[in-house]
């Protein structure tokens, strides 16, 4: 497997957990016994056992895997070149649930994941146990997953959240400046915004995933694990989620198209209190769309 495959560093960074918990002088568990683990091949798994030999970190000779010295901060690869494989699952995971209609009930296997995201079992294994916390996905005794409905308490309760984090990520935005990298990250997307209008018509469906970038990027500004957390049952419920009336889903989609550009035009135009207000009035709207276009169970 390449080492610039999202998937091999983060299995990397889980065995070096596991030599920090093995110990100096101590022999590292079988290649059978991590490639079951970590949810990856034996060929991934050697290719993880050959770059610790090469960084002085375990000595491999056979079946004999010494440690040598403990890992550093600096032999651990950063979030932001692991981030990725879990980001890829939960985008695909989500158009996944959008595009095929899956119903309420519906039952989700783990090896059925892993092999339609082309990611490894921990990888999907981690992603549905974060959003089985909050109830959209229940874990069953035959080790299958199923997708479960959401109440309309549950949601408007979800919503009060969002507001109070996305808020406070956009003053945050605020207090960067104009010229700051978050904005340029925000106002970048005016280009894909302006496509979809430009072809209402024929890309109205793929207004979710750019709603979701647009989101994303602004709670990222915080640079906080929980609201980040938090952001993917957001864009579970209120972006794909199963239950929505798709009756008018172009006009939907058309208004909070409009809605982002009034934000990312104030921010151009460097009105910092009427992006604001161009932001509040966007979360309005979403709350309205959710009350009215959801599928209640």
């Amino acid at each position: 497997m390449s080492r610039d495959n999202s998937t091999f560093k983060e299995s990397y960074n889980q065995v070096l957990d596991v030599v920090r918990d093995t110990g100096i002088s101590e022999t590292l568990p079988t290649e059978n016994s991590l490639s079951e683990s970590l949810g990856v091949s034996r060929t991934t798994v050697r290719a993880i056992l050959t770059g610790l030999d090469d960084a002085g970190i375990i000595r491999w000779e056979g079946r004999q895997k010494q440690v040598l010295r403990w890992p550093t901060q600096a032999d651990y690869y950063g979030k932001s070149e692991t981030a990725s494989a879990t980001e890829k699952v939960s985008t695909q995971f989500m158009e996944y649930v959008l595009n095929s209609d899956l119903a309420p009930g519906t039952a989700l296997h783990e090896s059925d994941l892993k092999k339609k995201f082309d990611v490894s079992s921990s990888v999907v294994r981690e992603f549905l146990i974060r959003f089985s916390r909050f109830g959209l996905i229940t874990k069953e005794r035959n080790r299958s997953w199923v997708l479960r409905g959401f109440t309309r308490d549950f949601a408007e309760e979800l919503f009060e959240v969002r507001e109070m984090f996305e808020l406070r990520a956009f003053r945050n935005l605020l207090r960067q400046g104009n010229e700051s990298p978050a904005q340029n990250a925000l106002t970048a997307l005016a280009p894909q915004h302006e496509s979809i209008l430009a072809n209402i018509d024929r890309d109205y469906l793929a207004f979710p995933r750019l709603d979701e970038r647009f989101h994303r990027t602004l709670i990222e500004t915080c640079d906080n694990r929980f609201m980040t957390d938090f952001f993917e049952v957001v864009a579970m419920v209120f972006h794909y989620h199963y239950s929505w009336n798709r009756i008018d889903e172009k006009e939907r989609n058309l208004a909070a198209t409009l809605e982002h550009l009034a934000v990312i035009r104030a921010l151009e135009a460097g009105d910092g209190e009427l992006a604001e207000e161009a932001f509040r009035g966007h979360l309005r709207n979403a709350k309205k769309t959710m009350t009215a276009s959801a599928l209640w169970d």
